[in-house]
């Protein structure tokens, strides 16, 4: 399965990092930090931080023509799970910024928690407005700039949010296909408004 293997290979593009030195894991999450807002394939520096062990299976194809296509659903999937990771994990050297089970509703139900005014209900707190704008962007650049901001608010709520970017990459892949995001929003929203929101899930890696 197309998913099986873009969960697995962004866990163990995460683990890798983990293994390094930190002068070297500080070095490599600065240079996937510079891909945030681009494109996959826009930075020559990133083509091996996301494309050397790669599976086949995830790569764009050419055409018929042989002209090479756009990025493939899985491309953008890995890049921006990878290059948001990088941006999330930044400042913090001992902790890990993706923990198994942190799902986006779940961060964002938390922010929204933690940002709403006094006597004001999460539900009404500016949190859900850019939450709803990433849920209906229609594009990859339009999702790639609103989860920017949502990583960015993460990053700054004390305690930090966390999140599973394993699972938040196979999310991306199939909220690209029409047939598949309207599933991918249902989950989002379950994670958002679930009872027991401050407390991680243990759930198994989708297929």
């Amino acid at each position: 399965m197309i998913t099986d293997a873009i969960h697995d290979y962004v866990a163990g593009q995460l683990s890798r990092l983990w293994s390094l030195p930190k002068p070297q894991r500080r070095a490599r999450l600065a240079e996937l930090r510079r891909g945030v807002g681009h494109q996959p394939g826009d930075l020559p520096a990133l083509w091996g931080s996301f494309l050397q062990e790669l599976p086949k299976e995830l790569w764009g194809r050419e055409t018929a023509a042989g002209e090479c296509r756009e990025p493939s659903e899985a491309e953008w999937a890995v890049y921006l799970a990878l290059t948001l990771y990088a941006l999330h994990q930044q400042g913090e050297e001992n902790v890990s910024m993706n923990e198994k089970g942190c799902t986006l509703g779940r961060a964002v139900r938390l922010l929204a928690q933690n940002s709403a005014a006094a006597a004001q209900d999460w539900t009404e707190s500016s949190v859900l407005r850019r939450f709803n704008a990433l849920a209906t962007a229609d594009s990859m650049p339009e999702v790639s700039h609103y989860l920017r901001g949502m990583v960015q608010l993460f990053r700054g709520n004390e305690p930090k949010l966390k999140l599973d970017y394993p699972r938040l990459a196979v999310e991306l892949y199939r909220f690209q296909f029409p047939d598949q995001a309207a599933n991918v929003r249902l989950q989002w929203g379950r994670d958002l408004y679930q009872i027991n929101a401050d407390t991680p899930e243990t759930e198994e890696k989708e297929n």
